[in-house]
C-alpha cells in the first residue's frame, strides 16, 4: 500500500460521516451513512486484497507517541483482518437495513451506526492496550442509543441490562490491564502476547479478563442480556450485535487471554467446558420453545458461541482455526436470519410464529434464502456452518470426547428448533390472510440478502480463502499454548496444564518462570 495508512483511513470515514449525519436531514442522513460504509467496504476489500499471507504477523502498522507511555498504534494480523472484512461487510447491509424502517431521528441513528463501525474497527486493529480498551468500551455507547431509542417497547430496559452487563465486567479487566503494564513495562499488544507473566498472577489476570470476555460472548449464565436486547433493537441492531459485536468476546479471548495467560487458560479450560457445554444444551433447549422468532435466533447464538469457545480452549490449531471460522459464519448467517425476521416484520408489525405459515407460496425467494440460511445455521455441508464446527469438534475431540459428545448435541438441537422454525413459518396452510397477501422481496431486500447467500456459499465450498490468512497466526499461538496444552479427559477434570520439554517451544523460549510450571503447580 506503499505506506498508506488504510486502517486510520477506515477509522476516519465512517467517523466523519456520522459527523455529517448528525446536521442533514433524513433523505441526505441515509445517503451520507450509505456511502460511508460502501467506502470503508472498498477499503476492506483493498485490505484484504494486499494483506501478504506468510509475511509479517503485523501488517498495514502506523504509530504514533501520544503521552505517557500512550500509544496511537494500528495493525492486523490474518485474525484481525478477517473480523474487519466481517464488520464492513456487514455494515452497509445494515444502513439498507433501515432504509424505511426508521422514520425518527434518522440522522442520529445513522451516526450512531457509523460511530460504532469506528469504534469496531478500532477494536480489531489497535495494537495498544489502552487504545484497545476505549474502543472496546465506547462500543456501548451507540449499541445502548441504538436499543434505548429505537428499540421496542421495552427498549429502556433491555438497554440499561445491556450496558450494565457488559461494563460491570470491563472494570475489572481495566484494573488487571494498569497492573500488567507496571509489570512489564509496555501497553504493546504484539509485545504482551509474547511475555511471561508469574503463573500465580496468571490466575487472577485470566479471571479479570475473562469477566469480560463472557459477558462479551456472551457465555451462560451471563448470556440473559442478550435475548432482551435482540427482541427489543431494531432489526440493524441485531444484526451488528449478533454479526460482530458478539465476536469482540472471541477475539479477547485469542488475543488476550490465551496467549497472555498460558498456563491460567489451561488451568481453567475444564471451567470453559462446563460453561459451554451447558450453554450448548440449555440454551438449545429454551430455543425449542420459543414463539418469538428474535428470542429463537438469539438463544441459538448463544449455543453457536459456545461452540467457539470449546474450539479456542481445545489448544489445537484445528479447533482454533474452527473456531475463527464459527465466528465468521455465525456473523454472517445469524445476521442474515435476523435480516429475514426484519423483512417480514416490516410487512406485518409481528415477530410471533404463530401469525405466518405458509409464506413459501406467497413469497418463494424469501422463503428459498430463509432455507438457505437455515440450512446454514444448522450445519449443513456447502455451507458455511458446517466448516467451522466440524473444525471445531475435531478439535475438542483430541482433548476431550465427553465435551465432543455433548457439544454435537448442540447440531442436533439446532437441527431440531430451526427446521421447526422454518416448517411453522414457511410451510403449512395459511391460515392469516395478512401473512398470505404479504408481496415477495424488493431489490433493496435482495441487495440485504443476495450478498450475504454468496458469503455463506463461498464460505462452505471453498473455505481455505478464510483459512489461509489466519493459519500462520493461529500456528503461533498454538506454540504459544504448547506448554501449557490440556491432555486428555482425566486433566481436564483437575485443570492440570502440561509442561511440555523446552525443545517444544519456539524459538526464543520463554522466561525462566514460565519454565518452572510443572505439573499440578500454578
Amino acid at each position: 500500500m506503499g505506506g498508506f495508512p488504510i486502517l486510520s483511513m477506515m477509522l476516519l470515514v465512517p467517523f466523519i460521516g456520522a459527523v455529517i449525519c448528525m446536521f442533514v436531514d433524513a433523505k441526505p442522513a441515509r445517503q451520507v451513512a450509505l456511502a460511508a460504509t460502501l467506502i470503508d467496504l472498498a477499503f476492506g476489500v483493498l485490505l484484504w486484497l494486499n494483506y501478504d499471507i506468510g509475511g509479517a504477523q503485523w501488517q498495514f502498522t502506523e504509530r504514533a507517541p501520544l503521552f505517557a507511555g500512550f500509544n496511537y498504534a494500528l495493525g492486523i494480523d490474518g485474525i484481525a483482518l478477517l473480523l474487519i472484512v466481517l464488520s464492513v461487510f456487514l455494515m452497509p447491509i445494515c444502513i439498507l437495513a433501515s432504509w424505511d424502517s426508521i422514520q425518527k431521528r434518522v440522522g442520529e441513528y445513522m451516526a450512531a451506526f457509523l460511530f460504532m463501525e469506528t469504534l469496531m474497527i478500532g477494536v480489531f486493529s489497535a495494537q495498544d492496550l489502552f487504545l484497545f480498551y476505549i474502543f472496546f468500551e465506547a462500543g456501548l455507547i451507540p449499541m445502548y442509543l441504538i436499543i434505548g431509542i429505537w428499540g421496542g417497547a421495552n427498549r429502556i430496559y433491555a438497554s440499561y441490562k445491556f450496558f450494565l452487563y457488559t461494563l460491570l465486567g470491563s472494570v475489572v479487566m481495566l484494573i488487571a490491564m494498569l497492573w500488567m503494564v507496571n509489570a512489564s513495562g509496555t501497553t504493546d499488544i504484539p509485545t504482551l502476547m509474547n511475555y511471561d507473566f508469574p503463573v500465580q498472577a496468571q490466575t487472577w489476570l485470566w479471571l479479570a479478563f475473562f469477566a469480560s470476555f463472557a459477558v462479551k460472548m456472551p457465555m451462560w449464565p451471563v448470556h440473559t442480556w442478550l435475548p432482551d436486547a435482540h427482541v427489543q433493537a431494531p432489526t440493524a441492531g441485531s444484526v451488528i450485535l449478533a454479526g460482530v459485536l458478539l465476536k469482540m468476546g472471541g477475539y479477547g479471548f485469542i488475543r488476550f487471554s490465551l496467549p497472555m495467560f498460558p498456563e491460567a487458560s489451561a488451568h481453567f479450560a475444564w471451567l470453559i467446558y462446563i460453561l459451554s457445554m451447558a450453554a450448548v444444551v440449555i440454551t438449545s433447549l429454551i430455543a425449542l420453545v420459543q414463539h418469538d422468532m428474535k428470542k429463537l435466533i438469539a438463544y441459538s447464538s448463544v449455543a453457536h458461541m459456545a461452540i467457539v469457545t470449546v474450539g479456542l480452549f481445545s489448544f489445537n490449531q484445528q479447533g482454533l482455526e474452527g473456531s475463527m471460522v464459527v465466528m465468521l459464519s455465525h456473523g454472517l448467517v445469524s445476521g442474515a436470519l435476523f435480516l429475514c425476521v426484519g423483512v417480514i416484520y416490516d410487512r406485518l408489525h409481528t415477530r410471533e410464529i404463530d401469525r405466518y405459515g405458509g409464506l413459501a407460496i406467497n413469497m418463494p425467494k424469501y422463503a428459498l434464502f430463509f432455507l438457505l440460511f437455515t440450512m446454514a445455521s444448522i450445519g449443513l455441508p456447502g455451507t458455511s456452518g458446517f466448516v467451522g464446527e466440524f473444525l471445531s469438534l475435531v478439535g475438542i475431540y483430541k482433548v476431550s470426547s465427553l465435551v465432543t459428545l455433548i457439544c454435537t448435541t448442540g447440531i442436533i438441537l439446532g437441527a431440531a428448533y430451526m427446521l421447526y422454525l422454518y416448517r411453522r413459518v414457511a410451510f403449512g396452510e395459511q391460515t392469516n390472510a395478512d401473512a398470505a397477501s404479504m408481496v415477495d422481496l424488493d431489490l433493496r431486500e435482495w441487495l440485504m440478502l443476495g450478498p450475504i447467500a454468496l458469503a455463506v456459499l463461498w464460505m462452505g465450498v471453498y473455505p481455505e480463502s478464510f483459512i489461509a490468512p489466519i493459519r500462520q497466526d493461529i500456528a503461533a499461538l498454538d506454540a504459544r499454548l504448547a506448554r501449557a496444552a490440556p491432555a486428555g479427559d482425566a486433566r481436564i477434570v483437575t485443570g492440570t496444564p502440561r509442561a511440555k520439554a523446552a525443545n517444544s517451544m519456539p524459538e526464543g523460549g520463554h522466561s525462566a518462570k514460565a519454565e518452572t510450571v510443572t505439573e499440578g503447580k500454578h
